[in-house]
């Protein structure tokens, strides 16, 4: 009796196996592609880029992702493509082969979509009769104050960054998505079926030393500075004189970072580290404190200045006419003369004026962490004829970036001491691997404390509205120190219009905080009369914010002339 039993559990076991194997394949086939596995992504949170303060200036808010089920999708898809293609501004021929992706229930047909626009559109697939689409959580990146700091940060793409710190620290704002993969059935989830979770990891903020606010009104300077000069472009920085910290780093054309695309190529990225150029008569300065560092000259060194000098086959002029002049070596500075600054540092060799330049900064990179930051050109000196010599001494034959001349000019704010330029807090790793932030700054110094003062009282004297060429510097009740400079450009080989800008630092006896402003291509002006007024605009605001107040001495009155 058992084997009979036997028997007949065998014969139904061995019936069930010809079904499946011969008499009903199609339809346990259907049943089992009815029965997958789904695979989702859990997006990870993009860390915010903020300021000084914790500010927003880049922001992750919510957003969706418009996903298809091919297996519905796939008989409609014309009609669905249409539609989607349409409202999200996607491709149609992409939408319409992702609908219709064979043996696939699940296609991204677009990501980081605003909530509203994928909401609607996915509405209008239900009312038109369609199914298969729906949408999931999937932030969308947003730069609440618009075109601040626009040219630092730079900006997102669909799936990936495209531009500025955006891309240089994906790294660390980016995160890892996380998935989640379960079984499912006749679409719908199987509740006791294989499941497994990785969880996402946050991205990690970065916090920058701008300041929002600073930024925001340097820009706005700036914008109207190059517009009523008739100006190219221009760049304006705030630098903190005693950490090296940049408050605000400003380029004008700028874009705003929800909109990229709506603003040329040139302006998307930071003048202030990728453009180079001649940078004039600021460069004075530098050669000064060189000159007083070395023992060859002191403030009150008597220079006549001649109405024009022969340098090699050249003949250098100052901007103004002029018969023979007894200035100082403070005289010069003040009025800025081309002459008088050639006749002191030809008691410099080649070798010793581009070794001061050098260690001012200039020819090298800050390695700020801003992708395509440009080194600048300082010649070997090897190189030099004497042209080059006298030239480079006043600021021209040479190339510098906005933020490497700040950095020298700070230098002589800062005792003689040179910081290297920071814009991250703590620390942060470039795409290149570069170690960038206010804990990697370097220092080292490139003057004394002495030549840095008595450098600083020389700059005085260029605001002084008695004697000096930039009175419009001048901010009621501070001490001020700066230079003017005003270049020709070099553009394919030759020159054409100018180059002018004003950096100076307040208050003059115990600085604070040094401006740097450029305008290239003006109409009209130098930099005394189109960059010293913004400078003064910009550094009034920052003193003010930052409650610093007077120190009450009275302002240099060392000799101009003799």
């Amino acid at each position: 009796m058992g084997l009979v039993l036997i028997a007949m559990v065998m014969s139904l076991f061995a019936a069930r196996l010809v079904q499946l194997q011969g008499i009903d394949p199609e339809e346990y086939a259907a049943m089992a592609a009815a029965r997958g596995t789904r695979e989702v992504v859990l997006p990870a949170a993009r860390g915010d880029i903020v300021d000084r303060t914790g500010e927003p200036l880049a922001v992750s808010v919510e957003g969706l992702m418009v996903i298809a089920d091919p297996s519905q999708t796939r008989d409609d898809a014309p009609e669905i493509a249409r539609i989607l293609a349409t409202g999200l501004d996607a491709d149609y021929f992409t939408t319409l082969q992702k609908l219709q992706q064979d043996g696939s229930r699940y296609e991204y047909v677009a990501r980081r979509v605003p909530s509203t626009t994928a909401l609607a559109v996915v509405e209008e697939v239900k009312e038109a009769g369609f199914a298969g689409v729906y949408t999931e959580g999937d932030p969308v990146r947003d730069y609440p104050a618009g075109d601040v700091a626009a040219n630092v940060l730079g900006w997102m793409g669909t799936d990936e960054p495209l531009s500025g710190f955006e891309l240089t620290f994906d790294d660390q704002l980016a995160g890892t998505d996380g998935s989640a993969r379960y079984q499912v059935g006749g679409g719908n989830i199987i509740p006791l079926g294989d499941s497994s979770t990785v969880e996402p990891v946050n991205g990690e903020d970065l916090q920058l030393t701008i300041d929002r606010d600073v930024q925001w009104y340097t820009q706005r300077v700036l914008a109207q500075t190059v517009e009523e000069s008739g100006g190219e472009s221009g760049t304006a920085i705030v630098m903190d004189t005693l950490t090296g910290e940049l408050i605000a780093l400003a380029d004008y054309p700028t874009y705003d970072a929800n909109s990229p695309l709506l603003s040329p190529d040139a302006d998307r990225g930071s003048r202030a580290l990728n453009d180079v150029y001649e940078p004039g008569s600021v460069q004075k300065a530098l050669t000064a404190a060189a000159l007083i560092d070395a023992g060859e000259v002191t403030p009150e060194t008597r220079i006549e200045v001649p109405p024009y000098l022969e340098s090699g086959d050249s003949r250098i002029g100052d901007y103004w006419e002029h018969g023979d002049l007894r200035l100082t070596l403070a005289g010069v500075l003040a009025k800025s003369s081309n002459i008088g600054t050639v006749l002191a540092a030809n008691r410099f060799t080649d070798d010793e004026l581009h070794d001061y330049l050098a260690d001012f900064g200039l020819g090298q990179t800050t390695n700020l962490g801003v992708r395509g930051e440009a080194r600048g050109i300082l010649p070997a000196a090897d190189a030099w004829t004497q042209m080059e010599h006298d030239r480079i001494a006043f600021g021209q034959s040479m190339s510098v970036t906005a933020v490497q001349m700040i950095s020298a000019i700070n230098a002589i704010a800062n005792d003689g001491v040179l910081i290297s330029p920071s814009i991250v807090q703590g620390t942060a790793t470039a795409a290149d691997g570069t170690q960038v932030g206010t804990d990697t700054a370097t220092s080292h110094r490139v003057v004394s404390e002495q030549a840095a003062r008595d450098t600083a009282e020389m700059m005085e004297r260029v605001v002084d509205p008695e004697v000096g060429v930039a009175p419009g510097a001048q901010i009621p009740g501070y001490r001020v120190a700066g230079k003017t400079g005003t270049a020709q450009r070099a553009v394919d080989g030759g020159y054409d219009g100018t180059t002018v800008s004003f950096a100076g630092f307040a208050p003059a006896d115990d600085p604070r905080f040094t401006v740097y402003v450029v305008v290239q291509d003006p109409s009209s002006g130098g930099g005394g009369t189109v960059a010293a007024p913004a400078f003064a605009q910009i550094m009034s605001h920052v003193l003010r914010k930052y409650a610093v107040a007077p120190t009450g001495a009275a302002p240099s009155t060392l000799p101009v002339e003799w």
